[in-house]
């Protein structure tokens, strides 16, 4: 078989031929480095959000929420919980929202020295939310995850000082047994309290 030179490509050919080739490898390579950097910039997205250790550092002390005649969210919380974990986001924007408002307390079962709070408002569930009105007394609660959406409905009559929509709600929780026997077995209580209990 001979080759007729009229099938062989001519070097403008060829030459267009890799221009397009190298062309396409350009491309590629521009596309795959794209979404190298949004995978990068979206996993460090993620990562940042809000922890709950502090969310509770930036949350209003219970004494200061209790005197300043607003409106107070108490929220009683673990760093182990997981539905707790997941509503970090939706508690840090609505923190954004409502903090001129409304004081955002957090309360850290964990912590023995909010075992009266505990018993008071007999959490047995985390997170567990207590709506108080300005002059501190508990106008609703609810227990487990919250849809976003119920705690800003909520939030706004709380300011509105209208009666909350949803004054009892329940939602996916992480059980809690407050220990009021100190219990160096219980991984939950750090030490917090001395032997005896209280």
């Amino acid at each position: 078989m001979t080759l007729d030179p009229s099938d062989m490509p001519s070097n403008s050919e060829a030459d267009t031929a890799t221009t397009s080739q190298r062309l396409r490898n350009f491309l590629v390579a521009m596309v795959a480095i794209a979404l190298s950097i949004a995978l990068f910039f979206g996993s460090r997205q993620q990562t940042e959000q809000p922890s709950l250790s502090a969310l509770a550092a930036d949350s209003t002390p219970i004494e200061i929420a209790l005197t300043n005649q607003k409106p107070t969210l108490m929220e009683f919380y673990a760093n182990w919980c997981t539905s707790c974990q997941a509503m970090a986001d939706d508690m840090h924007s609505l923190k954004q929202e409502f903090s001129d408002q409304v004081n955002f307390v957090m309360l850290n079962v964990d912590n023995s020295k909010w075992l009266p709070e505990v018993l008071k408002f007999d959490v047995d569930g985390i997170p567990h939310f207590v709506y108080l009105d300005g002059s501190g007394e508990a106008l609703a609660s609810s227990v487990g995850q919250q849809p976003r959406q119920i705690l800003a409905d909520n939030l706004a009559a709380l300011v509105a000082e209208d009666t909350l929509p949803t004054s009892k709600a329940m939602g996916q929780t992480s059980i809690f047994q407050p220990a009021v026997r100190g219990n160096q077995d219980d991984p939950r209580s750090h030490g917090g309290m001395p032997a005896g209990g209280i």
